[in-house]
């Protein structure tokens, strides 16, 4: 079975995260320098088997798009235009990046570790790939 891929589009770097192939459990996958993210994707499909998308919908408090929806959007039609034939859905990310540092904490993880930017965006890319899977049970 083709895996899921999610994706925590950031302006500088992106988290991604992947399914297992039975679509169980999600693991933090890296960290990519967003400039190159359609890049490392082309490389990564090429690699292995995703149908599905899942990107990272910022909301606020009160529910309204967050200010880097724009950018993600221009992010999603690139996307489109790069690989045509994957689905692409979105899933709400609230509160990935506090849970991500919690997890860090509760797991035990160095302060120093804890303050690699790119760690939390991997654990979010995680958490996110993870709800949407546990949703769709």
């Amino acid at each position: 079975m083709p895996r899921i891929l999610a994706i925590d589009y950031g302006q500088k770097r992106s988290g991604i995260a992947i399914s297992d192939p039975l679509r169980i459990i999600a693991s933090g996958l890296t960290t990519v320098e967003t400039p190159k993210l359609i890049s490392f994707l082309r490389d990564y499909f090429s690699q292995e088997e995703v149908n599905l998308i899942v990107v990272g919908l910022p909301k606020r408090m009160n529910n309204t798009a967050s200010e880097s929806e724009p950018a993600i959007l221009n992010f999603i039609e690139d996307l489109k235009r790069s690989f045509s034939g994957l689905e692409i859905v979105r899933y709400d990310e609230r509160f990935t990046s506090k849970m991500a540092t919690q997890a860090m904490i509760s797991g035990g993880m160095r302060k120093s570790k804890r303050r690699e930017k790119g760690m939390i965006d991997k654990i979010s890319a995680t958490l996110i790939l993870q709800g949407f899977m546990d949703s769709l049970r």
